[in-house]
């Protein structure tokens, strides 16, 4: 049991390694922002996140439809 402990203990520190090769190595290097509100190619598409969408959507409703809406 200790060597199978062991043994999954150290793939996972060499597949962590490996998956941050490229954050570790470049000089001011980061995680890639995939949020869906930061994509230029979405924005130009007009899509938006979820949050983004339902802030616009308030926005467009009149006072009688917001009352309604409670």
């Amino acid at each position: 049991m200790f060597v199978t402990v062991l043994l999954s203990l150290v793939i996972l520190v060499v597949s962590v390694a490996l998956m941050s090769i490229k954050i570790i190595l470049k000089k001011d290097g980061k995680f890639p922002d995939t949020h869906v509100g930061n994509s230029t190619t979405l924005k130009s598409k007009g899509i938006h996140c979820a949050v983004t969408q339902d802030v616009m959507a308030a926005k467009r409703k009149n006072i009688f439809e917001r009352i309604k809406a409670k």
